[in-house]
């Protein structure tokens, strides 16, 4: 899946007619996670900006508002965790800029008003475990994917283990503090750093450490 593809697929309002009224729910859902977290979450906004007749809501969410904002969450976790996997097996350098593309592009597009929904669920109120739950389980798939990527590219698992947490939490958070800044720059800048952690670690494993004289 492409960046664009990836945007399209949790953004409202793209993809013209094709788009069924569920679909559409579930996107402006993830919308809304991205700008005000899970509470900010309300059947209301959901169909204000989803433009869904209001019996839409028990038609394909009988389980109202929570089973939509765990649906919502899961839906987004499936196409970024699909978009992870697919460059995945590039490297970790094309994983990571394709990341941060992502980010990027998502921050322009919002006019930084939209961060992470997984995230934002992540932190979610001691009211909505299972949000919490869930979006563990997704960041543990990113984790994964990220792991093997380091691997296949020669880290062995510690340090492969390693770089992939550091890259998910790197990058989550630089994606809040261009909300803050309203500016791409601090994301630009952390992902500088993540190549020369990366690209540092790989010749430490290769050839050893420097050996400075004293």
């Amino acid at each position: 899946m492409t960046v664009r593809g990836l945007v399209e697929a949790v953004t409202p309002g793209t993809g013209g007619a094709r788009r069924t009224t569920r679909r559409r729910m579930l996107a402006s859902a993830v919308e809304v996670l991205r700008e005000r977290g899970a509470a900010g979450v309300t059947i209301d906004e959901v169909l204000a900006r989803s433009k869904a007749p209001r019996g839409s809501v028990y038609h394909h969410f009988p389980g109202g508002r929570n089973q939509l904002l765990i649906e919502a969450l899961q839906f987004a976790g499936d196409s970024m965790t699909s978009a992870i996997d697919d460059a995945a097996s590039e490297g970790p350098m094309a994983l990571l800029h394709r990341f941060v593309d992502l980010w990027e592009e998502v921050l322009q597009d919002s006019d930084f008003a939209a961060g992470c929904p997984v995230v934002a669920a992540a932190i979610s109120t001691a009211d909505e475990p299972r949000l919490s739950a869930d979006a563990a389980g997704i960041f543990e798939r990113w984790r994964t994917a990220l792991t093997r990527s380091f691997e296949a590219d020669g880290f062995d698992g510690d340090d492969a283990g390693s770089l992939a947490i550091t890259t998910i939490a790197a990058i989550e958070g630089a994606v809040v503090l261009c909300r803050s800044l309203r500016s791409a720059v601090p994301l630009r800048e952390v992902t500088d750093q993540l190549e020369f952690l990366i690209n540092g670690k790989k010749f430490v494993s290769r050839y050893g450490r420097p050996v400075v004289a004293q």
